[in-house]
């Protein structure tokens, strides 16, 4: 066989198996656990990740719990015993309560930035599912509104899972056929994915929405029910849409989200997007010891295809003749201007936006969005930013300085 005929031959298996991994059976989940055996490396990273301990057990992982319940206050009802599930650890902690075979938030949340307590409940004219149930916590399950993005394999029928946490699963489909037999058509391989394709199984998890069928069994999900990994999340999932020109609770008015969680949102709306950068371009899910799992501190990410004089732009000679700011500083960092922390995690902490455009003073002027500029010389009047622009050669008046 010529050297054409067997590349066609070589081609067509490995669309071939793309195709099978994408169709994995939806049963036969095996747990992450199982996936040790033949990855130990890839599976010691990642139990330690945040990814692998969103949720926690206290009465087996009693140290999950951060503040000292043992120290009173006004907005703390409950007591160690009533906490049936610790969830998260770097912004803020929630407890959930178990009533039946369902779990509900209690009323008290840690800011884990400020180290102190705030109430939690989801207050009128937020989120889209508020209407949909009684404006009391313990009326409020975590079943159909967090526990499908918390866990591999949630079943809506029986309220049960393959395993807490985002496992192995989440990501590559169901495995008991892989571990079985192993082979690369028998498991979902995110880097053999298209890119979209890729890119979704974050946006399952990490964007705005609400499942496409609601109301299933008579509730309202805020996570793709059905979807698992192999399969088109379009069919299982409606992106909470905005209107240019209009802030709404979970956008500002030229789309950039304005609340946590929402990285999904915002990446589809980006030139790395539509250019085939994907989720797990910069990050890495098993873990690493960079901030945010990136596959490398951030900046020396961004350079690695935005270097100076890059196709790619900046087109100076210098990183600090793009950013006009000395090497070292923050301002100097390619997140600080092109990632501003203006999305809202809680209270007055902020997460990044992914979009990765300039957020510009004429933009803040005219749709009220925050630009990088302010977030760090807070202390300058409202037209300072828009001016500074005006006399940076390198820059277009046209597009990014004019009030």
């Amino acid at each position: 066989m010529n050297r054409s005929g067997t590349f066609a031959v070589l081609l067509a298996l490995a669309v071939a198996g793309t195709l099978l991994a994408q169709s994995a059976p939806a049963d036969g989940y095996a747990g992450s656990q199982a996936c040790a055996t033949c990855h130990p490396k890839i599976y010691a990273r990642w139990k330690n990740t945040r990814m692998a301990n969103v949720v926690r057990d206290p009465k087996e992982h009693p140290e999950a719990i951060i503040p000292d319940l043992t120290k009173p206050d006004p907005l703390v009802k409950f007591t160690k015993a009533d906490i049936a599930f610790v969830y998260g650890s770097k912004w803020k902690q929630r407890y959930f309560t178990k009533k039946s075979d369902d779990y509900y938030p209690l009323g008290a949340q840690w800011d884990v930035t400020h180290q102190m307590w705030r109430a939690y409940m989801v207050t009128p004219n937020t989120d889209w599912w508020v209407p949909f149930y009684p404006a009391d916590n313990m009326q409020r399950p975590t079943g159909p509104l967090c526990d499908g993005c918390h866990s591999v394999n949630y079943n809506i029928q029986t309220k049960t899972v393959t395993e807490w946490n985002v496992g192995c699963e989440k990501c590559h489909g169901p495995g008991v056929a892989h571990v079985n037999k192993p082979s690369q058509v028998n498991i979902v391989n995110p880097a053999r994915l298209n890119t979209i394709q890729a890119t979704n199984l974050c946006i399952q998890c990490h964007s705005q929405g609400q499942a496409l069928n609601n109301p299933i069994n008579g509730r309202y999900y805020d996570w793709p029910v059905g979807f698992r990994a192999g399969l088109d999340l379009k069919d299982y999932w409606k992106r909470e849409d905005y209107k240019l020109g209009e802030q709404s609770f979970t956008h500002f008015a030229d789309g950039t989200a304005h609340k946590n969680r929402m990285q999904g949102n915002d990446f589809v709306q980006s030139v790395m997007y539509t250019r085939g950068v994907t989720c797990f371009s910069c990050h890495d899910v098993h873990g690493t010891e960079n901030n945010a799992d990136l596959l490398k501190p951030a900046n020396v990410l961004c350079l690695e295809c935005h270097g100076p004089k890059s196709p790619n732009g900046p087109h100076e000679a210098t990183i600090e003749a793009h950013t006009h700011h000395a090497a070292g500083s923050a301002g100097n960092e390619c997140v600080s201007c092109h990632m501003p922390k203006i999305e809202q995690q809680l209270a007055d902490v902020n997460v990044r936006a992914h979009t990765f455009k300039f957020i510009t003073p004429r933009d803040t002027a005219a749709l009220k969005v925050p630009n990088a500029c302010a977030g760090c010389h807070a202390d300058k009047p409202a037209n300072w930013a828009g001016d500074t622009l005006r006399t940076w050669s390198n820059v277009s008046p046209w597009r990014m300085a004019n009030p």
